[in-house]
């Protein structure tokens, strides 16, 4: 399996998530974790779930609004469904545990200086690290 490498892409998605992460928090004093996010919008729903809401309308039509005007959004899904449902439970187990998810510890708690915030991030990148070595050079993934 090869990796492209989008360094422009990756820089305006960057730069895109760092700019919603600031207006969230300077308009409404809230840390963009996608985790929090979503977890506000699902029963039980939280008093304010409406820009809850509103920030995964607008995460949902971005991609949407680039391919109506003319852009691409590639998008492939390598494994099998199990694979897919297993590493979803796996992702929801961890942002369980560690009080997070890298949106919320990975760009607003290091940005905010949060101790626990860099830990898990570090965490979480020596775990990808690992798991990427792992499928790729010994399962042969």
């Amino acid at each position: 399996m090869e990796t492209e490498f989008t360094p422009i892409a990756s820089l305006v998605g960057g730069a895109l998530i760092g700019f919603s992460a600031v207006l969230l928090m300077a308009l409404h004093g809230k840390i963009a974790g996608m985790t929090a996010i979503v977890a506000g919008v699902l029963p039980p729903v939280s008093s304010d779930w409406g820009w809850r809401a509103a920030f995964l309308v607008g995460a949902m039509l971005a991609p949407a609004a680039i391919v109506a005007l003319g852009g691409g959004v590639p998008f492939a899904v390598p494994v099998s469904t199990v694979a897919l449902i297993a590493g979803g439970i796996i992702v929801g187990v961890g942002v369980t545990y560690g009080s997070g998810c890298t949106s919320g510890h990975g760009v607003c708690g290091i940005a905010r200086l949060s101790p626990r915030s860099i830990v898990a991030t570090v965490v979480f990148m020596a775990t990808t690290f690992a798991t990427v070595y792992i499928v790729r050079n010994v399962i042969g993934g």
